[in-house]
């Protein structure tokens, strides 16, 4: 074998006794604090994320490094496409114009946005209507109903209006659909003194907040999984926005969860 490969019986024993190089030493040890925050995330977090953990918890380590070891181990984060749902635009909907575009966010409960996904329990749709604060990102109010109507949207609406009370006007962003643009719903943000705002004709990425929390929940908790009765779907999604809130770091708000953003800031 030697001969076939052109090193002497010396050197062969010699590279025999010295084992593993300390790189390698090294980057089993890394390994498995990778795989401890995939695991901890289940199995949400790509490279950006774990390397963001990692700095947290005080190990220098390069991005580039992190993201060779996950792939050389195939740790990679759940994804898949989103089910997008396109109402057609009618002159009904074009008297709400977009009013958040443009507006300077620098604190919570100033822009609030809304919207409405399909999940499947067995063979059955099920519908989930949730509100965000656009300035961290945070769940604030949600529901899950067998119907896709004003009364899933305004459930919705006042568990929000509940949990967090705000003192001013409130810009509430939401898509074209009738479960928003409905004389009840808004009625009701008329009520509260709330500014209602849709998205522009054809402009989907108006409500891309919104659109980019419905990916993550179903790339991480929804996809791959199956639920047989609507309380097992109630308490993943519950599972998973608490997940969001308070745990799950988001790179658009410096890899910090909603809640932590928003303690941050008021501290």
């Amino acid at each position: 074998m030697c001969r076939v490969y052109g090193v002497t019986r010396a050197g062969y024993y010699a590279w025999r006794r010295r084992g593993e190089c300390a790189r390698r030493r090294e980057d089993d040890r890394l390994l498995k604090k990778i795989e401890t925050l995939h695991r901890e995330s289940g199995y949400t977090y790509g490279s950006p994320r774990v390397h963001a953990s990692l700095k947290r918890q005080g190990v220098a380590v390069s991005e580039k490094r992190v993201a060779r070891l996950m792939r050389e181990n195939s740790l990679r984060a759940r994804s898949s496409n989103l089910y997008q749902a396109h109402p057609a635009n009618h002159a009904f909907f074009r008297a709400i114009p977009n009013r958040s575009l443009g507006v300077m966010i620098d604190g919570p409960n100033q822009v609030w946005v809304g919207d409405i996904t399909y999940l499947k329990v067995g063979r059955q749709w099920r519908y989930l209507a949730t509100v965000m604060d656009k300035y961290s990102r945070q769940i604030i109010g949600w529901c899950l109903g067998r119907t896709k109507g004003v009364r899933l949207t305004l459930l919705a609406l006042n568990r929000a209006v509940a949990g967090r009370r705000p003192k001013g006007a409130v810009i509430f962003h939401s898509d074209r659909g009738i479960e928003y643009a409905a004389h009840a719903f808004r009625d009701r943000l008329k009520a509260l003194g709330y500014i209602q705002s849709m998205n522009r004709p054809g402009k989907m990425t108006d409500n891309a907040h919104m659109e980019s929390f419905f990916h993550s929940f179903k790339s991480d908790a929804y996809h791959g999984f199956s639920f047989s009765s609507e309380q097992q779907l109630r308490r993943q999604i519950a599972k998973y926005i608490a997940f969001y809130n308070e745990e799950r770091l988001h790179s658009s708000l410096g890899y910090h969860s909603p809640k932590a953003f928003e303690l941050g800031v008021a501290a």
